[in-house]
């Protein structure tokens, strides 16, 4: 069975995983490369807090209440 897990190889080889990882032994692994600012500078992590702050406001839930379905009330009927 492949577990993906993400970690930080640094260059004197020590790898920390940045997620608890038990092992029962040895394991052989794959390594993907990639740069460390790919995440930083994604699109959706910079952009994230940003539309947080204009979406979590009642005024956003309002505004979008007609797309969510309706509540039921006490005897099953809609609200």
């Amino acid at each position: 069975m492949l577990n993906t897990v993400e970690a930080v190889l640094h260059p004197n080889g020590a790898l920390n995983f940045l997620e608890p990882v038990q092992l029962r032994g040895s394991q052989r692994v794959l390594v993907t490369f990639t740069e460390m600012q790919d995440e930083a500078l994604s699109g959706a992590a910079l952009s994230q807090a940003s539309l947080a702050t204009d979406w979590l406001h009642e005024d956003e839930d309002a505004a979008w209440a007609h797309l969510q379905p309706a509540a039921q009330g006490p005897n099953g009927g809609t609200r």
